[in-house]
C-alpha cells in the first residue's frame, strides 16, 4: 500500500472528514471575517453615492 492510498483510507473515515470539512470551514469563515472587517464598514464606498 502505498502512502497516497493510507492518506485517502484514513481521510475517508467519518470522523476525519468530518474534523477536516470542519476546519475547512471554520479558516474560510476567519479569512471572511478577516477581509470584511479589513475593509471596514465606514469606509466602503457604494457604487450609488456618487450619484
Amino acid at each position: 500500500m502505498t502512502t497516497t492510498q493510507r492518506i485517502r483510507q484514513w481521510l475517508a473515515r467519518p470522523t476525519v472528514s468530518f474534523i477536516a470539512r470542519t476546519v475547512l470551514y471554520l479558516l474560510i469563515m476567519l479569512l471572511l471575517v478577516y477581509l470584511y472587517s479589513y475593509r471596514g464598514i465606514s469606509n466602503s464606498h457604494f457604487i450609488y453615492n456618487e450619484f
